[in-house]
């Protein structure tokens, strides 16, 4: 299975959060499953680092390469079809993860209960 993680679920891994439930955990840890990083939530956690709403210590892209994480770049593609999904969300963020998952089958790991209407991508409760 490919994996997305949200940029939550990033960071409760990281930092060994319990909130992160057993199923997502689980997930993460088997080895026949692909996990990738988009670079959208590197940039939204640079991005609340520096506004203080974030307290992630180190380089978010030295902790993708420490949990043997795989990168996951934003192509323009990401960029229009997150631009032209329904607006029942509208968090930039979270609005790149959908298209890129969409795009690229990708399963969501995701705590954000409001991601659930987004129908057509396939999503995994992590918290």
């Amino acid at each position: 299975m490919n994996l997305l993680l949200d940029t939550q679920v990033f960071l409760w891994w990281d930092q060994q959060d319990a909130a992160l439930n057993t199923n997502a955990r689980n997930a993460i840890e088997d080895p026949r499953n692909n996990v990738f990083i988009s670079a959208a939530s590197v940039w939204e956690i640079a991005i609340k680092r520096r506004l203080g709403k974030l307290a992630f210590q180190g380089s978010a892209c030295s902790a993708i390469g420490a949990n043997r994480f795989q990168e996951l770049p934003v192509v323009a593609q990401d960029a229009e079809d997150a631009g032209n999904l329904a607006w029942h969300h509208n968090d930039p963020f979270d609005r790149l993860l959908v298209a890129q998952a969409l795009r690229l089958g990708l399963v969501l790991l995701t705590a954000d209960h409001s991601l659930r209407i987004f129908g057509g991508v396939a999503q995994l409760p992590a918290g």
